[in-house]
């Protein structure tokens, strides 16, 4: 386990499953963590527990999904997750998700972030991390940058969320800007 000021991440069991099923079947987790993408949910618990199957079979050094737990109460909140790590560039992607409604906006997503970042920049000799989300997620774009991942490019319209079109806003981290503190 992995212990910050709001949360901690622990290794996936197979009974998060049913929290997963239900994040990724409520439109307004959808919108924001995939902003709106057929492709995250809505999803049945049959395709849940196949893609369950997958991550928790998920190699280290590779990739790994995190559960974001509530520190106060222990309480399933969330997921983070990192993947595509690449030890040769020295780069990983990573994710967040805050699936339960009443933690958004509250800095619990932001704690795991920071965590799984100073993870991998502990763990494993990456040079950048990376990771990405549609303009119009305000709160995760402050996430991003108040932890110190910089702004790299956009893709100009290449998001539709329920009929707008947004930018997909790419960020990076380099691992000298996360040991001088970002």
């Amino acid at each position: 386990m992995i212990e910050g000021e709001l949360v901690r991440l622990r290794t996936l069991r197979s009974d998060d499953a049913e929290h997963h099923l239900r994040w990724r079947n409520d439109p307004q987790v959808v919108r924001w963590a995939a902003a709106g993408d057929p492709c995250f949910g809505p999803v049945t618990a049959e395709a849940v527990g196949l893609g369950f199957d997958s991550m928790l079979r998920l190699v280290p050094r590779e990739s790994a999904v995190f559960t974001v737990e509530n520190l106060e109460d222990g309480r399933v909140i969330g997921m983070a997750d990192y993947r595509d790590m690449d030890p040769y560039a020295g780069v990983a992607t990573l994710g967040v998700t805050i699936g339960e409604r009443e933690f958004w906006g509250r800095g619990h997503g932001r704690d795991a972030l920071r965590l799984l970042v100073d993870h991998l920049f502990g763990a494993y000799p990456l040079s950048r991390l990376e990771l990405d989300t549609w303009s119009g997620n305000e709160r995760a774009v402050r996430a991003f940058t108040g932890l110190g991942f910089r702004e790299e490019g956009r893709r100009r319209s290449a998001v539709m969320v329920e009929g707008t079109r947004y930018d997909r806003v790419l960020f990076g981290m380099l691992r000298e800007e996360w040991a001088n503190g970002a």
